[in-house]
């Protein structure tokens, strides 16, 4: 269409673009709102309070129970309210071992047991915790899908910092008056059994929200994707894409720093050794050199007839 066509048609048969993708749907909700009836509340922490700062509250296990959408089983856990004659019932996430009727403790005084709540700092380097806090007072953030758990990997007292490794592999550095759960979450194991069949996996995610079955973009029009049309499914053009793409145009791999394969050997620094070079210096140190190096020095002497 002509530009000055605008003049004299609507605008949105002015503008030549593709249809709506659905990246850009899930943005506005409608269908793909996370299906909510069925669940049971949010699983946190207690909120942040004098009693948790400075010593310990004790609440017992009321019920073990299914949440739906979720693999992890949640806790309902009843305490005392620490100013008024009422009971205080909160949701946790369930770690491996808990039980009804058992008493848990949370405070910087609880004790390092199993279902206890208490500051990373009050525990040692190797302990396993779940539902830890980002920031503290938020109420646990991080390791709290079923069989997760992080560890402990050291303190800073200096700093108050504290170094942990996620379920992910990787390490992050939280604040040490960050909460966390000892133990690992409750339900472990739930992704070693295969689906099998497409029922399965449907009402696996009718509890949890509209995201299957997902349709490949090679698989679409052109008018539907940016990877759609062509008489082969092929994308045609590099996967990565700019962070600052258009929403039209934002799929494959954003803002990727490198793709493929982790191929090839690591690139040494300055002055530094192979595993080899290393291997053949210490059998050089032992035995006065490597095998080939003395075989080079001996020639085999001929047998006298």
């Amino acid at each position: 269409l002509k530009p000055w066509l605008g003049l004299f048609l609507p605008w949105r048969w002015v503008t030549a673009m593709g249809r709506v993708i659905r990246g850009q749907r899930k943005g506005r909700g409608s269908v793909f709102r996370a299906h909510v009836k069925h669940r049971k509340g949010p699983a946190k922490h207690r909120a942040l309070d004098y009693s948790e700062r400075h010593g310990y509250i004790k609440g017992v296990v009321k019920d073990i129970i299914h949440d739906s959408g979720r693999g992890a089983p949640l806790a309902r856990v009843e305490f005392r309210h620490p100013y008024r004659y009422r009971k205080v019932k909160e949701l946790f996430v369930a770690v491996e071992g808990l039980y009804t009727g058992q008493f848990v403790y949370c405070g910087t005084k609880a004790t390092l047991t199993v279902g206890n709540t208490l500051p990373v700092k009050s525990m040692p380097e190797g302990t396993v915790i779940s539902n830890v806090e980002q920031r503290p007072g938020d109420r646990g953030k991080m390791a709290r899908g079923s069989g997760g758990y992080a560890t402990i990997i050291g303190h800073n007292l200096e700093e108050s910092r504290t170094r942990i490794k996620l379920p992910s592999g990787a390490k992050k550095v939280i604040h040490s008056d960050c909460r966390a759960t000892v133990g690992l979450v409750a339900g472990g194991g739930r992704i070693d059994k295969p689906m099998l069949k497409a029922g399965r996996a449907y009402h696996k995610y009718k509890a949890k929200r509209n995201s299957w079955p997902r349709v490949r973009g090679v698989a679409m029009n052109p008018v539907d994707h940016p990877h759609g049309g062509g008489n082969h499914q092929h994308i045609g053009h590099p996967s990565t894409v700019s962070r600052t793409a258009p929403a039209g145009q934002k799929v494959g791999l954003i803002a990727a720093r490198r793709t493929g394969l982790n191929r090839g050997t690591k690139l040494l620094k300055a002055g530094s050794k192979t595993k080899e070079q290393r291997r053949g210096d210490r059998r050089a140190v032992l035995g006065g050199g490597s095998s080939q190096t003395r075989s080079r020095a001996q020639p085999s002497q001929k047998k006298r007839s």
